[in-house]
């Protein structure tokens, strides 16, 4: 689902953080248990919304969200207008990483998120032209003029390491050797022989946090260099937040950090059958080994 993978254009206000029951939220209908795709009536049509507006449905319980949490979430996205589901992760029956941290997040999800507990349930609206510009969202078939309501079910959620912890392990003979550099790309040093022509997944530290699941958002730093002459290729030392074991990294990734504990520090050797194949993708060449240093920080 495409909800939070685009950026909002506009500067969205922190809203209306406790939704008087005389605000523009407030004959909204929402029926459905908490966890179930809800149903939305709007009456009357169209709702009018000038700002971020927030009501609290369902307050749930346990340790609220933090601003740069990692979370796990529901969204169903309803045009104002009419009423209208515009998309919902229900249909597909997948949750939704939101990685409160990250600018590339809507920012209605940013602001209004934190402090919301796991079992929450929460409805949210914006005027289109805050959430996605002027453009709109020709997508969900939303006009930068519509209002757009958003009903979050908050699974859960959790804070995310800085880099990797856990215990070190020494790593097999014949690997590239790896110096970590806090905050910057790592220093990969590729040994002199041919590279493998099966995936590796060495450890170099092994967390002591729950092991990622498939369908899992995991939120991770990494570098990324070439086993031919160990030149750095991509590096996010910030933290890159993605879906993990659907395919939506080259399948490498899948394979190596699915089952790995939270806190995991892992060398990856990705052969091209396990990366981009033998199209290759950009400066990576069809023939080129992989070779990734990765911190599993958080997953949700």
């Amino acid at each position: 689902m495409a909800v939070v993978a685009l950026a909002g254009c506009g500067e969205a206000s922190d809203g209306d953080k406790d939704a008087a029951a005389s605000g523009p939220l407030a004959k909204i209908t929402v029926t459905g248990d908490s966890g179930a795709e809800p149903k939305v009536t709007v009456s009357p049509t169209p709702l009018t919304v000038t700002k971020e507006e927030k009501r609290v449905l369902t307050e749930g319980s346990g340790t609220p969200l933090g601003k740069t949490d990692l979370a796990s979430v529901h969204i169903q996205v309803v045009n104002g207008t009419d009423g209208k589901v515009a998309t919902s992760t229900w249909t597909d029956k997948q949750t939704l990483g939101v990685d409160l941290s990250s600018d590339r997040m809507l920012p209605i999800l940013t602001n209004q998120l934190p402090g919301s507990k796991p079992g929450a349930r929460l409805l949210l609206a914006a005027p289109t032209k805050d959430v996605w510009g002027e453009q709109g969202n020709s997508n969900f078939n939303l006009k930068a003029t519509d209002p757009v309501l958003f009903v979050v079910d908050v699974i859960k959620g959790g804070a995310s390491l800085k880099e990797a912890e856990g215990t070190a392990v020494a790593p097999k003979a014949g690997l590239p050797t790896v110096k970590w550099n806090p905050g910057k790309a790592a220093t990969i040093t590729m040994p002199k022989a041919a590279a493998p022509t099966k995936l590796v997944t060495q450890p170099l530290v092994t967390g002591k946090g729950a092991k990622v699941e498939s369908g899992q958002t995991v939120r991770v730093s990494y570098t990324g260099a070439l086993w031919v002459n160990g030149k750095v290729f991509d590096s996010n030392a910030d933290g890159y937040t993605t879906p993990i074991g659907v395919g939506q990294v080259v399948p490498g990734w899948d394979k190596s950090i699915v089952g790995q504990p939270v806190g995991s520090r892992l060398l990856l050797v990705v052969p091209p059958a396990d990366g981009y194949g033998a199209q290759g993708q950009g400066e990576i060449k069809g023939t080129d080994t992989m070779v990734f240093v990765v911190d599993i920080l958080a997953a949700v």
